[in-house]
């Protein structure tokens, strides 16, 4: 997925830094009532990326619960006297991926040919960070246009650490997602946040992707 995000900005002109060794900001931490961690995990990741700061001009997350997570910093250490100011900063500058692409000139990533997608939205996308509707647009505009099926906007289960304490909640909301994806006769689903993708392919054999993926493709 990252590999796909680098080549699509490189296809429009922009340079992607991927972090190496990659690091986990600490969201599920957080969602597990593990404070204290999740702020470590924090003030790794602010440490790692002060090299780059200088010279950037955003910080973008190809999962979009690490994304809301991350502009969260700010609020998560802001009685840090060491990183408050810092943490600010990189939650000032944290994007999700749709936000960077959708002001270029997505034209150039138009397909020869487009597949029938159903998007899933994913509630780290449309509520935590406002962005409903943002990923459909922009495909839509490069010719991909989105498939319509009922309760589109619903959790398909995996929800952070829902999944694993709530497996049976979380399966069905799968299969009721999955079952209106499937009226939809989608050939591939896409979304935008790594967690949905590996729940929701556990539950079918259609191919589920990153959005970022079919513009790669």
């Amino acid at each position: 997925i990252n590999a796909a995000a680098a080549a699509v900005l490189d296809k429009l002109g922009i340079e992607a830094i991927i972090e190496s060794p990659p690091g986990c900001c600490g969201a599920l931490h957080h969602h597990t009532s593990a404070p204290a961690a999740a702020a470590d995990f924090a003030r790794q990741r602010l440490d790692a990326w002060a090299i780059h700061l200088p010279g950037i001009c955003a910080i973008v997350s190809t999962a979009s619960g690490c994304g809301v997570h991350i502009k969260q910093y700010g609020a998560l250490l802001r009685e840090d006297p060491r990183y408050a100011r810092h943490a600010r900063r990189v939650s000032e500058m944290t994007m999700d991926l749709i936000e960077l692409i959708e002001r270029e000139d997505v034209e150039k990533l138009r397909p020869r040919r487009a597949p029938r997608v159903a998007f899933h939205p994913p509630c780290t996308l449309q509520h935590g960070q406002g962005l409903g509707g943002r990923v459909e647009r922009l495909l839509e505009n490069v010719g991909i246009k989105p498939l319509p099926f009922d309760e589109a906007h619903s959790c398909c289960g995996a929800a952070g650490s829902y999944v694993l304490l709530q497996p049976r909640l979380a399966r069905t909301l799968r299969q009721r997602k999955l079952e209106n994806i499937r009226q939809a006769d989608a050939e591939v689903i896409a979304t935008a946040n790594i967690g949905c993708l590996h729940h929701l392919g556990a539950g079918t054999r259609t191919p589920v992707k990153h959005w970022i993926q079919l513009l790669a493709e």
